[in-house]
């Protein structure tokens, strides 16, 4: 039960962040007038991925304090998790 609640927790997390990511690379190719996989592939090669990395997980914020408010602790868990590794990739990101 309680594994099941952390794993709900770590995959609204990992959601969560993937919609952030979309949501930062899209403002950035509108600001820029460039298309959506234009300014993706800009990141990727200049190997600046990891700033957009870490600006998508701003919203794991709201999600971990919206399962603290339900009295959801083992999913905030979940999301914090999930915080914790998409931190460590950008740092993996940034440092290779």
């Amino acid at each position: 039960m309680i594994k099941k609640e952390i794993f709900i927790g770590f995959m609204a997390g990992i959601i969560t962040n993937v919609i952030g990511v979309s949501i930062c690379i899209l403002v950035v190719s509108l600001i820029k007038g460039m298309s959506f996989m234009e300014t993706y592939d800009f990141y990727i090669a200049s190997g600046t991925s990891w700033s957009i990395l870490t600006l998508g997980a701003l919203p794991n914020l709201g999600v971990f304090f919206l399962f603290l408010n339900k009295d959801k602790f083992y999913r905030a868990r979940g999301v914090l998790l999930a915080t914790f590794i998409t931190a460590i990739t950008a740092y993996i990101v940034y440092f290779t």
